[in-house]
């Protein structure tokens, strides 16, 4: 069965989303993912819908931006077990960088979701970060790796960097 034109044009998965838009002109806060990641790709996607003004931009970990990024920082390039939350693209030469879950408080905060990010700040972040690096480490077994889908809303196709 042939598709509408309309729903053609929105036919785009973040893996083809993420090669159309060059990193260099990028500013504000970047989200890095692992993007072949299920759980990842569908907690980008919640970000997508929570961040109604479009501030937060996104970009697998496995992307030449964020390798670069995360060599620069000393920061596994092989291991996606973890997201990085940048909080302005343009200073990213900057160690201002956060990681795991104070990287989720951040990015629910860029999205101006303050309520649940200050929810989540009352928990300590070692106990935080434990059930993070749980989550990590069984999430493909739980959610499987990305099946690329459609992206439900073609702007969003500009929030990815790669």
């Amino acid at each position: 069965m042939a598709f509408p034109f309309a729903w053609e044009r929105t036919r785009v998965s973040l893996v083809s989303a993420m090669s159309e838009n060059p990193p260099n002109d990028v500013t504000g806060p970047v989200l890095l993912f692992d993007g072949e990641c299920g759980l990842c790709n569908r907690v980008v996607r919640r970000l997508l819908q929570l961040d109604r003004r479009g501030v937060l931009r996104f970009a697998p970990l496995q992307g030449p931006a964020a390798q670069e990024f995360l060599r620069a920082h000393g920061l596994p390039t092989q291991d996606f077990s973890t997201l990085v939350f940048v909080p302005d693209w343009a200073q990213r030469g900057e160690k201002t960088f956060l990681l795991r879950t104070d990287g989720v408080i951040a990015a629910l905060h860029a999205c101006g979701r303050k309520g649940p990010a200050s929810m989540l700040r009352l928990v300590p972040r070692g106990l935080r970060d434990a059930g993070y690096k749980f989550v990590a480490r069984t999430r493909y077994k739980l959610f499987g790796p990305w099946q690329t889908c459609p992206l439900p809303r073609p702007e969003w196709t500009a929030r990815f960097m790669e």
